[in-house]
This record gives C-alpha cells, sequence and structure tokens, in this order.
C-alpha cells in the first residue's frame, strides 16, 4: 500500500492548529502534573505490594486517566484479539504521539518496545519501567538479537507485547514502511500478530494533527498543543489477529503495514 494514506479515498478533513485556550491548557497541565505525582507514589509504594496482574490492572487505570486529564476522550473500534494456544499477542500500531502509548495501555495492558533512552530519562523512564518495558538499543544489531529472544519468551509466556513498527512518529495521514526484524519474535514464538490504528480526531470529526510529535517539533510544543485542544478524540482501531502461518518476517510487516494502512483510509 502506498504510504500517502489520502491516495486511496477522498481527501481527509483536517482540524486548523488550535487557538486560544490557554487557560484551559493550564488547567489540564496542573492536574497531569499532579497525576504524575501520583503515578511516582504508586510505582514506590503501592506496586511492591502487588501481584503481577494487580500491577498490570493499576498501570491500565492510570493510563486512562491521564489520557482523560488531557481532555482526550477514548474512543476503541473492533477488539482485542484472544491470545492462542497459549502463547501471547503482538500489537503492531503506527505510531503518532507521546499518548499512543497511554491510549493503548488505556485499553489493555501490553509491554511496549521502547529505545533504551527512554529507561534513562526523569520521571519518564520511572513510570516506563514499572510498565514492563522492554529497551532496545537500536544502533546495536546484538541488542536487536536480545531483544527478539526477550519478545519472544514474553509471548510465549502468553504476554501481549506492542512495538511501533514505523521507528519514528508519522502525522496519521501518511504510513512510513514498517521494518520487519522485530516482526521475528511472533513467528520464533508461534503467536499472534494483530494490527492496530491509531487517530486522533478534534470534536467535529475532521482529523487533528495537535497531538503529532513528528520532524523538528518539540515534545513541550505537542504537549501544550494537545492541552489547549478541544474535544480531542484518540480512536483505537483493532484489525484482525494473523498467525504467521509460514511467512517470512519481511512478509508479515508488510501484511500489517497493509492493514494499519487500510484502517487509516478514509472511506470513499
Amino acid at each position: 500500500m502506498s504510504g500517502n494514506l489520502s491516495s486511496s479515498g477522498s481527501e481527509p478533513s483536517i482540524a486548523p492548529a488550535p487557538s486560544g485556550g490557554r487557560w484551559r491548557a493550564l488547567c489540564r497541565l496542573v492536574a497531569v502534573a499532579l497525576h504524575i505525582v501520583r503515578g511516582l507514589c504508586i510505582v514506590y509504594l503501592r506496586l511492591p505490594g502487588m501481584s503481577r496482574q494487580q500491577r498490570h490492572a493499576q498501570v491500565q487505570q492510570w493510563s486512562a486517566e491521564l489520557v482523560r486529564r488531557c481532555g482526550v476522550s477514548l474512543q476503541v473500534c473492533g477488539q482485542l484479539a484472544s491470545p492462542s494456544n497459549g502463547a501471547g499477542l503482538l500489537l503492531v500500531a503506527n505510531h503518532i504521539s507521546w499518548l499512543d502509548i497511554e491510549a493503548l495501555h488505556a485499553v489493555c495492558f501490553c509491554r511496549f518496545v521502547a529505545k533504551s533512552e527512554v529507561g534513562q530519562w526523569p520521571v519518564v523512564g520511572t513510570l516506563a519501567n514499572s510498565a514492563e518495558t522492554i529497551y532496545l538499543q537500536r544502533t546495536s544489531r546484538r541488542d536487536t538479537v536480545r531483544v527478539l529472544d526477550g519478545i519472544s519468551s514474553s509471548l510465549q509466556a502468553g504476554d501481549v507485547v506492542a512495538v511501533f513498527p514505523e521507528g519514528t512518529t508519522s502525522d496519521g495521514r501518511t504510513l512510513l514502511p514498517f521494518y520487519a526484524n522485530l516482526l521475528q519474535a511472533p513467528i520464533d514464538a508461534h503467536a499472534a500478530v494483530q494490527p492496530v490504528a491509531l487517530q486522533f480526531f478534534d470534536q467535529a470529526g475532521r482529523i487533528s494533527l495537535s497531538p503529532c510529535y513528528i520532524g523538528d517539533d518539540t515534545l513541550l510544543a505537542s504537549i501544550w498543543r494537545t492541552l489547549r485542544a478541544q474535544g480531542l478524540v484518540v480512536r483505537v482501531t483493532f484489525g484482525a489477529a494473523q498467525l504467521p502461518a509460514g511467512r517470512t518476517r519481511q512478509q508479515l510487516a508488510q501484511a500489517m503495514q497493509d492493514a494499519v494502512g487500510q484502517m487509516l483510509a478514509p472511506p470513499g
């Protein structure tokens, strides 16, 4: 499928950049900051005494509340596939925003694969560690092998793991090529793979670029635009799960790219 999604249907309506809303953004910023402090307290004071299942539920609840405090509503289309044969499930999603992880966590707990630098970031690293994030040193082929083994083991244990195979963020209107390396893990683990499409809309149903974090954009600018926007909706669409079924990782990556692209394409 072409990376330009608008070529497969009518041109999508794009919401204008938010104007005004500074007081709304400031109020939300305070609410988010307090929620992050609460999250750190949970990590240090409550999670150590919880079972793994309870920790996962706590992460899911915290993420759902963070999305809400950002002024974003969650819309889910389709449903998470049920793991088969005792194996887990690999979610393969497009990547738009810093909110993507929290939106997916709000639907279900999943172990994310992230660049190794995230684990060293203040506050963010602490929260990511508590969510059992799998870290990848992207410049090291040897580390890719280690991470593949880790993902395969996690899938064999019945976990849900999520990856963003574009390798970076896009604006939701275009889909970058999917890298195939991490798709070897479900092949090795005989686990199902499920495509997931993430999209942000404004209250009029137009595609919103406010939460995007791409190119020369800064994280703070993206956060501020998101907090200023009114009526944002993040839509999480689950496609049909597929088994590797003898395919190579390249074939599986292309199948996932096609599936996500079809879910993102505007009707018409």
